[in-house]
């Protein structure tokens, strides 16, 4: 879109790929994502609405922003959170205002599925420690072959089960059956997961959590689950810390009722390092990395410039979590672009 009614876009979250090549081709990018800071930089509501003002962007693309309050008094014509769950958006009041608000389900579902993949060998198979033990040059410490002290059983033939059969639980699946596991999965919301959580938690060597974390599932997983679980169960979580209890899995593991535990995430984005979980040898630990692949930027980006592109034409677009505004008549224009948009590659 060319001429003085083609929209100015303030991203905010980092882009790459073709969907960025097409998104800069239909609007004037003011690029300022949060992860080129140092510090990490995530704006205010308060602080948004000043930048908003300032670029006179009509498109906001965000990826944990907050955006309510003083944000959607500016004449915004479509809100885009590049995440599969928008909450740093205040969708009720962007509904109100007539503005769709578009996001990004399964953006990250195959990074996700690739370290759980990568965690349940780290687990099984005691990775990490013999990585330390090889670098340390305590390997035959004790005389005890390192052949001998990291033994394990194979995955192969295994029962592999999914609390949570989304996008990730799906890339999962298939990855496990490629491995030989037999897989079980438990979801009230999928057809498909025809296993109720007790009896997945009573069959599965492994239990590897992938649901959304809701009213309903915070602490889903608590001390009665891990009891329930097959002696020397392995524990994954690759979703949210909250939809387990964390006293309930370090006693579990210490207890030696679970043979270890391969986590990606933490209350409050950080773990104790002095705290019991972090000195658990059976325990391996990332900090909320699941995601963290380029290709997810380039996902991303790929759904809201589709979106974005649909809008423009008073199309539907795919992934929009408000569709009830797409038909009302909010009567609105985008504004002119500003002259001179800064327009920065990643």
């Amino acid at each position: 879109m060319n001429g003085p009614d083609r929209p100015r876009a303030l991203v905010l979250a980092p882009m790459r790929g073709p969907g960025w090549d097409r998104l800069r081709g239909i609007a004037d990018v003011v690029y300022d994502p949060a992860t080129a800071h140092r510090p990490f930089r995530l704006y205010s509501a308060a602080d948004l609405a000043r930048r908003l003002a300032e670029t006179g962007a009509s498109i906001l693309v965000t990826e944990a922003d907050e955006v309510a309050g003083p944000v959607l008094d500016h004449p915004l014509r479509v809100i885009a959170a590049t995440r599969g769950t928008p909450g740093n958006v205040d969708v009720a009041a962007a509904t109100a205002r007539g503005v769709p608000v578009l996001h990004a389900p399964g953006r990250n579902a195959d990074a996700v599925a690739e370290l759980t993949v990568g965690l349940l060998f780290a687990a099984a198979r005691g990775v990490v420690a013999a990585d330390r033990e090889v670098r340390a040059g305590t390997a035959y410490a004790g005389g005890v072959l390192p052949y001998q002290r990291h033994r394990g059983w194979q995955l192969a033939g295994r029962t592999f089960g999914i609390v949570g059969l989304g996008a990730v639980g799906r890339a999962v699946r298939w990855r496990m059956e490629g491995l030989g596991m037999r897989v079980v999965a438990c979801d009230p919301f999928a057809a498909d997961a025809t296993c109720g959580l007790d009896e997945l938690l009573a069959v599965a060597d492994v239990v590897s959590m992938h649901a959304a974390l809701t009213a309903g599932t915070l602490g889903m997983i608590g001390e009665r689950e891990f009891a329930a679980m097959r002696e020397g169960a392995l524990y994954l979580n690759t979703a949210r810390a909250e939809l387990h209890d964390a006293a309930a899995l370090v006693a579990a593991l210490e207890s030696g009722r679970l043979a270890g535990a391969g986590l990606d995430h933490f209350e409050g984005e950080w773990l104790d390092p002095a705290g019991p979980l972090a000195a658990l040898p059976g325990a391996v630990l990332t900090p909320h990395i699941g995601g963290a692949a380029f290709d997810v930027e380039a996902n991303h980006a790929a759904m809201v410039a589709d979106g974005v592109e649909r809008l423009l034409r008073g199309e539907r677009p795919a992934h929009c979590v408000n569709p009830e505004v797409l038909d009302q008549d909010r009567g609105r224009s985008v504004p002119a672009a500003v002259p001179a948009a800064q327009v920065i590659a990643p």
